[in-house]
């Protein structure tokens, strides 16, 4: 099994050669960046044309929900974006905090922080900015914004306790998020839990919708709601490069799906005395 900092390197590798692509390019292979018959990243994703604020040049294709659609955003408003990408979701969030908020996009790729800077730069939103860093560890004080968002990411990471974490610390009192995730019901056949690819793709990095919940609520958050869920259909001629035919039966036949889900929740008023994680609780 790959290391946490082997699979944040993968995930590295495959983004970057994703940003230089275009959204066609990408929704024509299944891996976002080769030539294979179809696509993993894409598969997941929603329609964010209708969106006020969309760019199509900021669209990668690479989202598996509308979490600016559901984020409460306010005129004003400081609004994080991990995974911020080729800047689409911030583009979004940015019309719905106005000319008055403000906008910061994380990303630990650097292609991806030069090609969201650009798109940025070439519509002269200057209440933007693009960070890189690893969102384990957010390049931004505590107590800083009023939303977070985040679309398809923690997947990608391994240590997602620590990015819950990190959401708690940088949230203001009050704040909320609303974040698009993958999740699982029941137990991944071994050929997508273990392949680096499909950890790219957002699938095998995936955890149990239950645990997912309880880091949330384990960590201090409060109003815990699911505003949108979703199946998630592997095509079968992406499943055949990883399972067996009777694997892939198996995995259409048992009690074991993917779904994606947008998920909110709120940083209570006033803290507690206890800090979610020391222990003492």
């Amino acid at each position: 099994m790959p290391t946490e900092e082997q699979l944040k390197e993968i995930v590295r590798k495959k983004y970057s050669e994703i940003a230089l692509q275009d959204k066609e390019t990408n929704m024509s292979s299944c891996c976002g960046a080769g030539g294979c018959s179809t696509e993993v990243y894409n598969i997941m994703s929603d329609d964010y044309s209708t969106l006020k604020g969309y760019n199509a040049d900021a669209d990668l294709g690479l989202g598996c929900g509308l979490p600016t659609e559901y984020a409460r955003i306010k005129k004003g408003d400081v609004v994080v974006d991990l995974g911020s990408g080729a800047g689409n979701d911030c583009f979004i969030a940015r019309h719905e905090a106005g000319e008055t908020g403000k906008v910061i996009g994380i990303d630990f790729t650097p292609a991806m922080i030069d090609k969201a800077r650009q798109n940025a730069e070439v519509r002269g939103f200057n209440n933007v900015e693009f960070r890189q860093g690893d969102i384990e560890k957010m390049p931004i004080t505590s107590n800083a914004a009023d939303v977070i968002v985040s679309n398809c990411v923690l997947n990608l990471v391994p240590n997602k306790d620590a990015v819950i974490k990190e959401i708690y610390r940088v949230l203001k009192p009050g704040g909320h998020f609303s974040i698009s995730d993958v999740v699982l019901l029941g137990a991944l056949p071994a050929g997508l839990r273990k392949d680096a690819e499909m950890y790219a793709g957002c699938v095998s990095g995936a955890i149990q919708k239950e645990v997912y919940l309880e880091l949330i609520q384990s960590n201090g958050f409060e109003n815990i709601t699911i505003q949108k869920e979703k199946v998630i259909t592997i095509p079968d001629d992406i499943l055949k490069n990883y399972l067996s035919p009777e694997e892939i039966l198996s995995l259409k036949m048992g009690s074991s799906g993917i779904f994606s889900i947008t998920v909110y929740a709120e940083k209570p008023i006033t803290e507690k005395k206890c800090a979610p994680g020391s222990g003492c609780c």
